[in-house]
Order: C-alpha cells, then structure tokens, then sequence
C-alpha cells in the first residue's frame, strides 16, 4: 500500500478540520506516493525516532505532535527540528502528525484515557460543531467510587507517572471523573460546570492549583504521561486497515521531562 493510504486511514478516524487553529496536523515532511515499507509510531519525532525509523527501514514515522510548528527560515542543522527534517529527507522518510484532530476525535486520545482508566458512559466534556461528538475533553463515572487517594495512586501508576501533583484531599468520594491529554487545565471551569469530582489531565500551572480545593480535587499527570497510550490508537487504525504492514511504537522514550 501506498503511504497515502495510511494517511487516509488516520484522517477518517481523525479528520484534519478538527484540529485547533494554532495546530498544524498533516504531513510534515517527504511524500506520500512512495509504497509504505513500515511505520513507526511515536509521540514526539527526536533524532533518535528518525535513526530509529532508518535502521528498522521503515519509511514512514506518525507522530501525536508536530515536527513543525513554525515555518523554517534555513535548514542548516542548528536546531532538532532542522536536523530531524535533514534526516527524515536524507533518508527518504515521510513524517506525519496527527495532533488536536485526534485529540477532538471520538475515540481519539481523551476516550483512550477514559479507557485506561475504567470509565464508562462517556461524552464528550467541551462539545464543538453540530453535531456535539467532537471537540475537548472526556467525562465519565467509575462502576465503583473510589477514595481520593485510591483513585490517585491508581492513575499514577496507569499512566507510569513518576511526580503526580494535586490539590488538597478533602475527603470526598471520586466518581465522576473529566480529563484531557495533554495541557488541558483550560477545561477546569467546564468540569466544575460538570459536577466533576475530579479533573485529570496532563498539565495545570502553579496558580490554577488555587481556589479549588472544595470545588474539585485536580490532578496533573504529566504532559507525555497523559499522552504516552496515543501510540496504541495509531497501531490500532493502521494495523485494523493494512494488517501486512510491519507497524511498530517507537522504543525510544521521546519525554523531555526527567526527573530525579
């Protein structure tokens, strides 16, 4: 199959115009007429994605963010981004994201980690469009409330988290869960309109922590921690479509974060 076919594949579950305005989903480098010899599937496109691709002989790389962001002036290696293009281009390789498009999809990356953590009844948190099944976000319950710290340690070791930050215990029973991948604290107001207990997502600032300890119990996971199951939507769309392609996630932990 051609490497377009893919991209068609990952567009009709994740369709372009879903993306937010500041995005820049699609291709990012190389062609999509060339016959696909394997992808790798990646959150993050790094040197070591690309080197990785080439010795696997893989021609194809999906990544959840961007390679590119902002326009290149030069390609002269001088930054990861310049130097990753030189090798994917060097290396006939096709680099393709799909970012908040597959974040605002039904069953894109919010349902993955309503999935992961056992929700049922899902829809979706901020709706956008007519139609209301797209857009921001994914709200929940859990079969079985849980305590706050039981349902903390539950998602801190779900989503491998090694630093999980949250507001104040107050007590309260966890049932009702909202969350988003990735930075996605500009939803607090919309889980506190919910009725949520908790909110959970992969990254809130130091003051947004503040003024809602009897409101709702919050908790940041990480910004590649919340994402890091993104991967398996990929594997699961290419691998239902062209079952003869050799697909692969990425060995290489893409998180820039570390921490001691």
């Amino acid at each position: 199959m051609k490497i377009k076919e893919i991209i068609a594949a990952l567009e009709r579950f994740a369709p372009l115009p879903l993306q937010d305005g500041f995005d820049n989903a699609g291709l990012q480098t190389g062609v999509t007429e060339a016959h696909a010899t394997g992808a790798l599937l990646c959150l993050d496109v790094t040197e070591d994605v690309v080197d990785e691709a080439a010795s696997l002989g893989y021609n194809l790389i999906v990544a959840h963010h961007p390679l590119l962001f902002h326009g290149l002036k030069s390609i002269t290696g001088s930054s990861y981004i310049e130097r990753c293009v030189m090798k994917a281009i060097k290396n006939d390789i096709t680099i393709y994201a799909a970012h908040t498009n597959l974040d605002n999809a039904p069953g894109g990356v919010n349902f993955k980690m309503a999935e992961k953590i056992g929700l049922a009844n899902l829809r979706i948190l901020q709706p956008q469009g007519e139609d209301g099944l797209s857009g921001s976000g994914v709200i929940g319950s859990l079969e079985v409330p849980e305590t706050e710290t039981d349902f903390l340690r539950r998602i801190k070791k779900i989503f491998e988290s090694e630093c999980l930050m949250h507001n104040r215990l107050r007590g309260r029973e966890i049932q009702k869960v909202a969350l988003c991948g990735g930075a996605g604290s500009f939803l607090i107001p919309k889980a506190l309109e919910e009725g949520a207990d908790v909110f959970v997502t992969g990254e809130i600032k130091y003051h947004e922590f503040f003024g809602h300890d009897d409101d709702i119990l919050l908790a940041s996971l990480g910004h590649y921690e919340s994402e890091q199951y993104t991967k398996e939507i990929f594997e699961n769309i290419i691998r239902e479509q062209f079952p003869t392609l050799d697909v692969r996630q990425t060995r290489t932990n893409t998180n820039p974060i570390k921490y001691l």
